[in-house]
């Protein structure tokens, strides 16, 4: 829906009329230019090259400059400039590496005037002299920028920018001679025309290939530089090396930057890719832009300001096979949208807080309450008031600092350093870092890592040599125990009653009392001999000896030395009549000391032990399963972490995630365990832990995480005799042939680590500067420089 705000503006002689309004293109446009009074605009593309006039309600076609049978690359345009001082002279950069005129007050329907074919590859930028009517500047992607002298048929110069492909090239409105171009490496060079043999200036302006400039009209040496880094920079080239002196970070790659008329600290962008939006910024406020058109569809290609004095009218080509004129005054503002409030801990403790300035003032009178620590502190921004968008989100900040050591975090410092992630057993880890948190304090921290080790690890169990005995002492032939009980404290003569119902064919192991420091062992390999209708039991008597032995009550088996064991004939002998009354146990004690006693007596007698502090029974099934598997915990494990980072201690929630490893790390999804990592990481770097946080990113498994000390892993060094950069051949400078790793105080060469200062370059061993700067501030190798080890 088209706005119908109308700006009529006053400049001289002329009068610009309008309003936001659009036209329908008959293919996308790549760039667009506008005539010197503002009042017609060309618009270039592959597939068009037409002429519009603006008025007051809509655009005009005037002209088509795409004539003849058989389409040319000639008209395959990559850029168009319309000069500002000829009415009737255009010319445009071609696919195809040619650059072309166009006289518009020619009288034959073909307006092409001139050709020139010296590029080798597409051309990116045409650009005229600001005051001089015949002087033509391109830059190709063949790395050449070529001046031409239109009244000549080839270039009367060529700049070689020893890089990659010229993306942007533009005159200087104040320097005469002077122009800027950019690279696709991140460097900008300024250039001398009467000088074609070397720039005048070279610097790195961004990271990543530069696609535009522009200078300042007002301001001599601002240039304002745009890159694939989504950045916008201006630089101060006035002094003696460039000075970035504002810095915008947009959000995709800026394409075009224009800057706005009247307006010194305003710029208009557009993106290469992703956003179709327009922003306007003031570079002083670098983070929300002051005005945004949002017509477009598509990529936008072209924008340009309509009048070099009027800064209310914005024209604008893009991908959508669109032209517009957006007015200023439509735009929406998305410093309107933003928050004013914000609310934010600080590093120790503090906290700040960010209200609408008419909030403050109009509650300046109210005391703090209670629960104030102190009474705020207010800072209040001067407001420019050039700044048209200044108070619309300005806001009062409140600081509410914390009392000396409350807000203390050296403990959190202490257990980052303490605790053992890796490189032990899950036993080791999990005790030593119970250990580390009890000694500061953290009771509930030291408990929860004892409760990992007792779930995740196995419980203390008897040695399994004491547990698998052989029907003889040698243990060749092995049973294991099903399950023992502590007998003594049964009552006389329960024993015998178990075993007397047994030998009726019943089979009532639960009523066997069972001590609850019992131990349990089970062993599913137990079986029925074969012709007995009872379980084939073992029952442990006296227990004597410091090995603790078991052994099945038959005499005939009772030889270490035997290597194989022999199975009786019969697997119980015969039993006894079975008697009404059965003996007591002083009858049992008696006929158990008796070498007379029979088999089926002796299995009796044995029930009642001789020495009651000690006695076991065994059963041949287990009752219950002795624990737990560490799965059935894993949902407490997974809500355990999650409250630990909800409560803020993300240092837990991490340090588990890293022990556990593959036994928790299942539960949790991906995205979850990423914010948990740069959380303890961002913690760590703030307190200079650099170690562990790079111990951090190494155990780590996201994908995401474990990158981040893979990045700005390389060290640029120059020479600190004759300051040329290093190459990567060796430590030796290929110009002075000097080692550049020489110490300032031993003067022998730094193997280890090597410390240098940032203002002289000189340095040494490590330990050699810091007992160097202990007795003396200046560098030790005599160049006078302060130097400050911190």
């Amino acid at each position: 829906m088209e706005k119908m705000s109308r700006v009529t503006t006053a400049l001289g002689g002329s009068v610009l009329t309008g309003r936001t309004m659009h036209c329908h293109l008959d293919a996308p446009a790549n760039a667009i230019s506008v005539c010197r009074d503002a009042a017609q605009v060309v618009v270039a593309g592959r597939s068009i090259f037409k002429i519009y006039a603006i008025e007051e309600e809509q655009f005009v076609e005037k002209l088509n400059l795409r004539v003849g049978r058989k389409p040319s690359l000639n008209l395959s345009c990559a850029d168009v400039v319309w000069h500002q001082m000829d009415e009737n002279l255009l010319a445009t950069a071609a696919t195809n590496g040619v650059v072309v005129t166009w006289n518009l007050g020619r009288p034959s329907r073909n307006k092409q005037d001139q050709l020139f074919t010296e590029h080798k590859r597409t051309v990116n930028k045409v650009c005229f002299h600001p005051t001089e009517a015949h002087v033509l500047l391109s830059g190709s992607q063949d790395g050449f920028m070529k001046c031409f002298d239109l009244r000549r048929k080839d270039s009367v110069s060529t700049f070689s920018g020893q890089s990659e492909s010229v993306r942007d090239v533009q005159f200087s409105i104040r320097d005469y001679f002077t122009f800027a171009s950019t690279f696709e490496n991140g460097n900008v060079q300024l250039w001398d025309i009467r000088r074609p043999d070397r720039c005048e200036r070279m610097f790195t302006a961004h990271n990543g290939p530069v696609f535009c400039c522009d200078w300042h009209p007002e301001d001599r040496g601002w240039l304002a530089t745009g890159g694939r880094d989504k950045m916008v920079k201006v630089w101060d080239m006035t002094t003696h090396r460039a000075k970035e002196m504002h810095c915008v970070q947009t959000i995709a790659s800026v394409a075009r930057v224009k800057w706005r008329p009247e307006c010194r600290h305003h710029l208009a962008t557009c993106s290469m890719m992703v956003d179709h939006n327009i922003y306007v910024w003031d570079v002083r406020r670098p983070f929300v832009p002051a005005a945004m058109f949002e017509e477009h569809r598509d990529v936008t290609t072209g924008i340009a300001w309509r009048h070099p004095h009027d800064p209310s009218f914005l024209l604008s080509g893009s991908k959508d096979s669109s032209l517009c004129q957006h007015l200023f005054r439509d735009a929406s503002q998305p410093v309107e949208r933003a928050n004013p409030e914000g609310l934010c801990y600080g590093l120790f403790g503090d906290l700040a807080f960010a209200a609408k300035e008419s909030l403050v003032a109009a509650e300046s009178g109210r005391k703090p309450y209670t629960g104030d620590r102190r009474h705020p502190i207010f800072f209040k921004r001067k407001l420019d008031p050039a700044e048209p968008f200044a108070g619309l989100a300005s806001s009062a900040l409140s600081v509410f600092e914390t009392e000396p050591g409350g807000g203390a975090m050296r403990w959190f410092v202490d257990t980052a350093e303490r605790y053992a992630l890796a490189g032990r057993p899950l036993a080791e880890l999990c005790d030593h870092n119970a250990k580390v948190a009890r000694e500061l304090g953290r009771n509930q921290v030291a408990q929860t890592w004892t409760m990992l080790r007792t779930i995740y690890c196995s419980p203390g169990l008897l040695p399994t040599a004491n547990l698998s005995h052989s029907v003889g002492k040698g243990g060749s032939c092995g049973l294991q125990l099903m399950n023992s009980f502590n007998l003594k404290d049964m009552a006389p003569g329960l024993g015998s009653e178990t075993r007397l119902d047994r030998s009726k064919g019943d089979a009532r192991s639960d009523t066997v009392l069972l001590d609850s420091s019992a131990t349990l062992i089970t062993n599913e390999d137990n079986e029925e001999t074969e012709g007995s209708d009872v379980p084939a039991d073992y029952l442990l008597g006296d227990v004597e000896g410091e090995d603790d032995e078991l052994y099945l009550l038959d005499p005939e088996h009772t030889h270490p030395e035997e290597p194989e064991c022999v199975l009786p004939q019969e697997a119980f002998p015969l039993r006894h009549e079975i008697v009404d009354t059965p003996p007591g146990p002083e009858h049992l004690q008696d006929k158990a000391d008796s070498p007379h006693v029979s088999g089926s007596e002796a299995d009796v007698a044995s029930l009642a032990p001789v020495d009651s502090s000690f006695s076991l029974l065994s059963v041949s099934h287990a009752l219950y399963d002795s624990r737990l598997p560490p799965d059935f915990f894993s949902v407490l494990v997974r809500d355990m972490l999650h409250f630990y980072a909800e409560q803020g201690d993300v240092q837990m929630a991490v340090s588990v995630l890293i022990v556990l490893g593959e036994r928790v790390r299942k539960d949790i999804d991906e995205q979850t365990q990423e914010h948990w990592y740069t959380s303890y990481i961002d913690l760590l770097q703030r307190f200079r832990l650099w170690n562990v946080s790079n111990e951090v990113v190494k155990l780590s498994t996201s994908r995401a995480v474990s990158c981040l000390n893979q990045a700005s892993t390389t060290l640029h060094v120059n020479c600190s005799h004759c300051k040329r950069p290093m190459s990567s051949r060796g430590w030796v400078c290929d110009r002075c042939h000097r080692c550049a790793s020489m110490c300032a105080v031993c003067h022998h060469v730094v193997k280890g680590l090597f410390v240098w200062c940032q203002g002289c370059s000189h340095g040494g061993h490590l330990q050699h500067i810091m007992k160097w700067l202990e007795g003396s501030s200046h560098c030790p190798a005599g160049c006078g420089h302060l130097c400050e080890y911190s």
